[in-house]
């Protein structure tokens, strides 16, 4: 059957939101998915006992309750133009005065469905809710009552429109999509090293040459060695398409927050205006390939005239009451090198860089406050002091952001463990290229924007959280859906809903892909992929232990052989060495093939102690991923193999349960000198008798590629011991005039072998 939901438009009527062939479902199936398929999850469903008699919608609205938004959904549902000439509705509407303006209560009896609000937001979401519900439960609609509010007042994503450029149309696309999972806040990073994006009208080499790059890089960042396309890229938003898109976004009770970067990632306005750098009388280009540039805006008095003319004519585009500046990845060296920088630190009574860098930024606030807006930054603006009344964005994990709250400033968190959807979001090496990382749907659901260890008088604080979309690695439009869409609707429900359950999301989370699917979206569905648990490192034979879906049953092959049926709540233990293909297939879905070639050495049945776990989040599967007879990925480092540590050594001990025969140690490392991860200074071997007593074996230096993987072997030891130790030194400090200068290096071990 096919059903219509109408809305009348100040007297005429319009394209109706909803065209979907859909079928009935009974009472009894509805209580299996106790949220009718709406995300994110409502707080409150009161489910009643029958069903109503309704088989079709009409509603029509006065124009004293018009909302803009009533026909958005003709970009996100095939739509009809049909003549209908009821003059009732079966909607009602009222407006109650409530200090929860995104709030709703929506009522379906059996023949009328009401909804309570004290906003058009809460109109908006009310309505967002129904339509999703037609869609997952068809005709005649179920007897309920829905009580929703959200969880956070901020819900928010980001989307970087320098690193690549995306169109209006593509825009409004992706605030469609924010306005379908009931977000409010789009984040928009129109400045960067490789391209300015908005144009400002008072400084035109903008866009004449920092709108543009005279090439992009190639492949991957930690590719050795670098290639370029040799394609001219680039592009900016005018101030008419910059209206029209903040005008589209309000409709959608989505407010914008320009971000104009400072005073670092400023690589593209040096290129058009030198005279703002340390350095004026350097050749300065846009970027072409990414990371962290130590060109920098010098702190003059003619630098903050250009970013003041500039910030004039972003707020009087941006009607929101947030100006984000940016602040992050800031080098000092520039600044250090500067006589003029260092003659102003001691003129200013400044500490050092760091305080130099707060004094940019709160100089550029109490300008930005006198136009009547609030600074919004990342949590490096909190080093050398906070700016008086900034808003924090805390994105390297939630230390920043507990500073913040602790020190009574507004937070949004959005760290990259949980927030940065230029991740991966699977293993499986038919995957996109993308920065690196794994950030999964179920890693995205189960995120809390309030961390455990912040005191609750502090919650308060903690606006909400926010998805960053960074497209280093993202081309088109179809591939930001790959990476958003997916893992947007998890963080929706992240942000709005008080109670989660994961399982229940995934039965409506199908259902919403295969909307996206039938419109032709990218949409990266990846819950029928198996995610096996390798348990290794306890002393015992390698096993696997699965994470499946309901009604799903899970198969395998060996060496080519048939596929066989496993039981999935048994472990599945690995006996001998090859590659063995797994796979899970429901009625009718089936994830993608998962092979895994096991290399069972006299590592793989040792008990494995680390002395420093790993840091979060690369923290695979603890330390049985170092000896479970699987390698990682030669072209990414996160994931269940690799180990990632922050700045410290990777220290472990084996311990055989006997006397073993030792004659050769491999290793794997992970080199991204782009991404602050180093090979290490040197490996040492110790063996013991008795697991106290140690002495050194071996230790090797060399330790060298010219690729991402550096396969070590420290070979002839022609020893028997019971007890190894291993001690991998960490390379340091990062040295200046590298990416992260003057942080501790990650280190990234896979899997050690021994023979």
């Amino acid at each position: 059957m096919v059903y219509f939901l109408f809305y009348r438009y100040r007297g005429l009527f319009i394209f109706p939101w909803l065209f979907i062939f859909l079928v009935t479902v009974s009472h009894s199936q509805l209580k299996t998915d106790p949220n009718l398929g709406i995300i994110p999850a409502p707080y409150e469903i009161r489910l009643g006992k029958e069903m109503s008699n309704m088989y079709e919608l009409s509603v029509f609205l006065d124009e004293k309750y018009a909302n803009p938004f009533l026909d958005s959904l003709i970009g996100l549902m095939p739509s009809l133009i049909k003549v209908f000439t009821r003059d009732s509705s079966d909607v009602f509407i009222h407006f109650e005065q409530s200090e929860l303006k995104d709030a709703y209560r929506l009522v379906i009896d059996t023949d009328r469905i009401d909804i309570e609000v004290s906003s058009t937001e809460g109109l908006q979401y009310a309505l967002v809710s129904l339509v999703q519900m037609i869609q997952h439960t068809g005709f005649p609609l179920p007897v309920v009552e829905i009580n929703d509010r959200p969880r956070f007042i901020y819900r928010g994503m980001h989307l970087d429109v320098c690193r690549h450029f995306f169109s209006v149309e593509e825009i409004k696309k992706h605030l469609d999509y924010m306005a379908f999972y009931k977000y409010n806040h789009f984040h928009w990073h129109l400045t960067e090293d490789q391209g300015w994006r908005i144009e400002i009208k008072k400084y035109p080499r903008l866009q004449e040459v920092a709108a543009f790059r005279k090439e992009t890089l190639s492949g991957h960042y930690n590719d050795v060695p670098h290639t370029f396309d040799g394609q001219r890229y680039g592009g900016y938003y005018t101030h008419e398409d910059i209206r029209e898109i903040v005008a589209y976004a309000s409709q959608r009770h989505i407010s914008i927050i320009p971000e104009i970067e400072m005073p670092g990632h400023s690589l593209a306005a040096l290129a058009a205006y030198p005279e703002l750098s340390c350095d004026p009388d350097k050749n300065y280009e846009v970027a072409t390939k990414w990371g962290v540039f130590a060109d920098v805006y010098c702190p003059t008095e003619a630098t903050f005239t250009f970013l003041e003319g500039v910030i004039d004519e972003v707020i009087a585009l941006f009607p929101g009451p947030y100006i984000h500046i940016g602040g992050d990845e800031c080098p000092k060296e520039a600044w250090k090198n500067s006589p003029f920088c260092q003659e102003l630190i001691q003129r200013e009574g400044l500490k050092d860089e760091n305080e130099l860098q707060s004094y940019f930024i709160s100089r550029m606030e109490k300008y930005i406050n006198s136009r009547g807006k609030k600074i919004m930054g990342w949590d490096e603006i909190l080093e050398g002091g906070l700016a008086p009344h900034a808003t924090v964005m805390s994105w390297r994990g939630v230390k920043g952001g507990i500073e913040a709250a602790l020190l009574g400033h507004d937070v949004i968190m959005t760290p990259g463990s949980h927030c940065y959807f230029d991740h991966y979001q699977s293993e499986s090496p038919s995957e996109p290229v993308a920065i690196g990382g794994l950030t999964t749907l179920e890693k995205v659901y189960h995120w809390n924007p309030v961390p455990e260890s912040l005191d609750s008088a502090y919650h308060k604080y903690i606006l909400g959280g926010q998805a960053n979309i960074w497209t280093e690695y993202i081309r088109t439009y179809a591939h930001v859906e790959y990476m958003s869409y997916a893992r947007g609707m998890a963080m929706a429900e992240a942000l709005w809903s008080g109670n989660k359950n994961y399982t229940d999301f995934l039965t409506r989370f199908i259902r919403h892909c295969e909307y996206w699917e039938n419109k032709g979206a990218q949409v990266a569905f990846h819950v029928f992929d198996l995610k096996p648990r390798i348990i290794a490192g306890n002393g015992l034979p390698v096993t696997l232990e699965w994470e499946t879906q309901p009604d799903a049953d899970i198969y395998f092959s060996y060496h080519n052989q048939e596929f066989q049926l496993l039981d999935a709540s048994l472990p599945f233990s690995v006996e001998k060495s090859g590659t063995f293909t797994f796979f899970q297939r429901s009625e009718d879905r089936e994830g993608r093939h998962l092979s895994l070639n096991f290399d069972l050495h006299k590592g793989t049945q040792a008990q494995v102690t680390l002395v420093h776990p790993p840091t979060s989040p690369y923290i695979g599967q603890g330390a049985g991923s170092l000896v479970n007879g699987v390698h990682g990925s030669d072209h990414k480092y996160g994931g269940s193999e690799w180990l990632g540590f922050s700045g410290q050594n990777c220290e472990l001990q084996m311990d055989f349960r006997e006397k073993t025969y030792l004659n050769e140690i491999l290793f794997r490392f992970y080199k991204g000198e782009g991404q602050w991860i180093y090979l290490p200074e040197k490996v040492e071997l110790w063996v013991s008798e008795d697991g106290k007593d140690f002495e050194k074996l071996a230790e090797t230096y060399d330790i060298g590629t010219n690729e991402k993987v550096a396969t070590v072997s420290i070979s002839y030891l022609n020893t028997h011991t019971r007890y190894l130790k291993i001690l991998i030194h960490n390379f340091g400090e990062i040295p200046l005039g590298r990416q992260g200068a003057g942080h501790g290096a990650w280190l990234f071990v896979d899997e050690i072998v021994v023979r």
